[in-house]
């Protein structure tokens, strides 16, 4: 069992509709949470459920490369990372635009690879540190339509499945979380293209109490079927 009380948890995208309802049931098991948002204007929204807020842009260099400097020199104690940020577009692949799918593959995939593999040394020293990635069910199976979303899931994923037994010589157990459809408001912010229906998805707070659970009973994998 891993005890979240006075755990230092980071939760990557925690104005989202899934990283809003992880804050909360954080908090609510005693961890001490960061949350960031791209947006500075959003921090402030994060202050009920968060300790404190940072800004994190994942599609941008130089954000990032100030956020993992500023994690460093104010000494920042991690017990594990949550990535819940993400962004969707939709269409055939060959009507995606070049630059909506560079911004989608940064943010879903480059980007928390990238603050994954700078940050997990200092999770590791925890003794019992964790990271939680959302992959998604898009990641297991990939759909027409879906091409450019599915590709950036599922590099997602091959990172968190390889990562994951490198992190573990660090002391960073890897969990990949992969739920359906999820009513986010995700699609509802598509970066291109026009959802299709996909019914009614999991609640934010179903998602992110199996994800709490997971982390609390020391599980090494979420597949989609384990949010049925």
């Amino acid at each position: 069992m891993t005890s979240l009380t006075n755990a230092g948890v980071l939760v990557i995208g925690a104005s989202g509709g899934i990283g809003q309802s992880v804050c909360a049931a954080l908090h609510e098991s005693g961890a001490t949470v960061i949350g960031t948002s791209r947006d500075s204007a959003t921090l402030a929204n994060l202050a009920a459920t968060t300790s404190s807020q940072r800004v994190l842009d994942l599609a941008d260099g130089d954000s990032i490369a100030a956020f993992l400097d500023d994690i460093e020199a104010d000494h920042v104690e991690l017990t594990g990372i949550i990535v819940a940020a993400g962004v969707v577009g939709f269409g055939n692949a060959v009507d995606v635009p070049a630059v909506g799918f560079d911004r989608m593959m940064a943010i879903n995939a480059t980007g928390p690879i990238h603050v994954l593999s700078a940050l997990a040394p200092i999770v590791g020293q925890s003794g019992d540190g964790f990271v939680v990635t959302l992959s998604g069910m898009i990641a297991e199976t990939p759909m027409a339509g879906l091409s450019a979303y599915s590709a950036s899931k599922a590099a997602m994923h091959a990172f968190s499945v390889a990562a994951g037994r490198e992190f573990r010589r660090l002391g960073v157990r890897f969990i990949d979380a992969r739920p359906g459809h999820t009513e986010s408001g995700l699609a509802t912010r598509a970066l291109f293209g026009e959802a299709p229906n996909f019914g009614v998805g999991l609640s934010t707070d179903a998602v992110a109490a199996r994800i709490i659970a997971a982390i609390v009973n020391d599980e090494k994998d979420l597949p989609s079927s384990a949010f049925i």
